[in-house]
């Protein structure tokens, strides 16, 4: 489910998600909301996270495996 053994880096390089002019604010709020899922899918399912929920949110947004949809009263602001 997930890759525990992956390296996570430390301050990743945002500007391949933010460079298609999603705001900070909304990949906040996916990374949040992904890690929750995390959290709540290793607790229904008995395992103990070794890695951050929210890193590992943040990296599967990095890799493409989720994609921001944001309102569309915010895409300009």
């Amino acid at each position: 489910m997930f890759d525990q053994n992956k390296k996570f880096k430390f301050n990743p390089d945002l500007s391949p998600v933010l460079k298609s002019h999603l705001s900070r604010y909304s990949l906040v709020r996916a990374t949040a909301k992904r890690a929750r899922e995390i959290s709540e899918e290793a607790d229904d399912d008995g395992i103990i996270l070794v890695e951050k929920p929210v890193s590992i949110a943040l990296d599967e947004i990095l890799d493409g495996k989720y994609k921001i949809v944001e309102p569309d009263e915010i895409k300009n602001i």
